[in-house]
């Protein structure tokens, strides 16, 4: 019986030790191929100021402007007051709403240039808060909508995700709010998407509303 369990012992050891020298074949993993990059991929922020090369400043909207080289005129967050101006130090206040970025540049290169030699001014916008405008009523998405360039009342209508199925489409006014006076101008929907009277399309304003009744 002694013999017979050391026998089993060493066949048992034997196997163990053949299955430990098996190497065990794993298919190595397919090599992983890289996207191709795209414009969107990665945020550019010179590409972004220059698709807003025409965009006209407004009320609300947030700058960032920095002055190579000078002392406490780096990187400077400013927002465009109601009124539509910034105070910015040495030049006190400047006029931006309703100019470029590359105006509102050119013009503080100018006013400092009495106060530093040969100023060289970056102007950023942060984010164009200010330019939105309102729709409201009886469209799948009422609110406010941003936009970095100027919008017709077609486009801003699409932006709320289009008129709802109970909207009065030939009833549709545009308020404008300009200091104490409010204009209103009528718009309808039919005659827009039939290609007619198109002269209703107007640019908005920013703070313009659109009523859909």
């Amino acid at each position: 019986m002694k013999q017979i369990i050391t026998l089993l012992s060493f066949c048992l050891l034997c196997s163990s030790t053949a299955f430990a020298d098996q190497e065990i074949q794993i298919p190595p993993a397919p090599p992983i191929e890289s996207a191709p990059a795209t414009a969107n991929s990665t945020p550019n922020v010179f590409v972004e100021q220059t698709n807003y090369a025409s965009y006209q400043l407004s009320p609300g909207d947030a700058l960032e402007i920095t002055v190579w080289k000078e002392e406490g005129l780096q990187q400077l967050q400013i927002l465009i007051s109601p009124d539509g101006t910034i105070i910015f130090p040495l030049i006190g206040t400047v006029g931006a709403a309703g100019k470029t970025i590359t105006e509102l540049k050119d013009n503080l290169t100018s006013r400092l240039s009495d106060y530093i030699s040969d100023p060289s001014v970056t102007v950023k916008l942060l984010n164009n808060q200010g330019n939105s405008i309102f729709v409201i009523g009886k469209v799948n998405k009422p609110g406010q909508v941003f936009s970095g360039r100027r919008l017709d009342v077609l486009q801003a209508l699409s932006l709320a995700g289009g008129l709802t199925i109970f909207a009065k489409e030939s009833s549709i006014s545009i308020i404008r709010r300009s200091g104490d006076q409010v204009k209103v101008f009528p718009f309808d929907y039919s005659d827009a998407i039939d290609g007619e009277n198109l002269e209703q399309n107007i640019l908005l304003e920013p703070g313009d509303t659109v009523t859909v009744p």
